[in-house]
């Protein structure tokens, strides 16, 4: 009798685990809004108002909040997503941009563009707990390696990335990569870091034990936007002129896919499995959801005006 009682529990919360519902963000700036998608229907289920103009957006782990920057009031915005309503906003530099959490979970670190600095906030006590400025002009993304220790900064009038070290709350280093660099993303294993420099149409390869930038690859036009699929094994890009995915083989560093999708595409997220891709088309005014696995289109929504970016949870 007890192990059937187990075992029925046990199936409850398999299937309650299987059908568990997640959700995706995006940041619609020129609606001054949020729109929340349903990632089993991929359709707009709500839509969070009251939130100036939002644009960078994250989640950290284990932590079911989502921060989102307000470029209009210079704030970081803490949402709780069960009752779609701010429940924390915290003062920034001004015009904050990207949005980024730390590997801990305990630090979130926010591009000021016209500050040239990055805000570092406590999630615990949701307060900036130190800035750093950079030497690049108009800092948009600021992320942590996979170990914390560091933050590169791109920044939108430079050629450059620059260092931050963490625990020195100082930047400690540059390297060049390219005209207005964009969107970074990590190999797992932090030993390389992978920037998009959009005016140049290329993606530096960065070598992290060197600091030093050892290739430069032409991968579409106005590339921009960046993300790693978890497996390690493939680097998604968006290339702004050419309205699509590239798919970067990490290990050939070859394009072995091409993924259509709307007009401006720009920041992207993947659903906790990686078998989702979400890409912000600010200008079709849409997201396009990607089949992560096999590299193809699966549908369009229609969100907000200009999304920004996405985040999945």
């Amino acid at each position: 009798m007890i192990k059937t009682s187990i075992a029925c529990l046990l199936g409850v919360l398999i299937s309650l685990s299987a059908n568990a519902q997640h959700q995706v963000f995006s940041s619609d700036e020129g609606s001054l809004s949020i729109s929340v998608i349903d990632s089993q229907t991929d359709e707009v289920v709500s839509t969070i108002k009251g939130v100036g103009k939002p644009r960078g957006l994250t989640f950290c782990s284990n932590d079911t909040r989502l921060y989102v920057s307000d470029q209009e009031n210079s704030q970081l915005m803490v949402i709780d997503t069960q009752a779609q309503v701010v429940k924390a906003r915290i003062d920034l530099g001004k015009s904050p941009e990207a949005v980024y959490c730390s590997p801990s979970g305990k630090l979130v670190a926010v591009s000021n563009e016209e500050s040239n600095s990055v805000s570092f906030i406590s999630t615990q006590e949701l307060k900036t707990v130190f800035s750093v400025p950079v030497k690049g002009k108009n800092p948009e993304h600021s992320v942590f390696s996979p170990d914390g220790r560091l933050v590169l900064v791109s920044a939108e009038e430079a050629d450059q990335v620059d260092v931050i070290d963490v625990e020195q709350r100082r930047q400690v280093a540059s390297i060049q990569v390219g005209e207005r660099p964009r969107g970074i993303a990590f190999s797992p294993d932090g030993k390389r870091a992978y920037v998009a420099a959009e005016s140049a149409s290329v993606l530096a390869v960065i070598d992290l034990t060197q600091m030093k930038t050892i290739e430069k690859l032409v991968v579409g036009h106005r590339t921009n936007g960046l993300l790693m699929h978890p497996n390690g094994k493939v680097l998604f890009v968006t290339n702004g002129g050419d309205a699509e995915v590239a798919v970067i083989d990490t290990q050939t560093l070859q394009v072995v896919a091409r993924i259509p999708v709307g007009q401006r595409p720009w920041n992207m997220s993947i659903t906790p499995d990686g078998r989702k891709l979400y890409v912000a088309a600010g200008r079709s005014n849409a997201v396009n959801v990607i089949d992560a696995i096999e590299f193809r289109p699966l549908k369009t929504i229609p969100v907000g005006k200009l999304p920004w970016g996405t985040a999945s949870n």
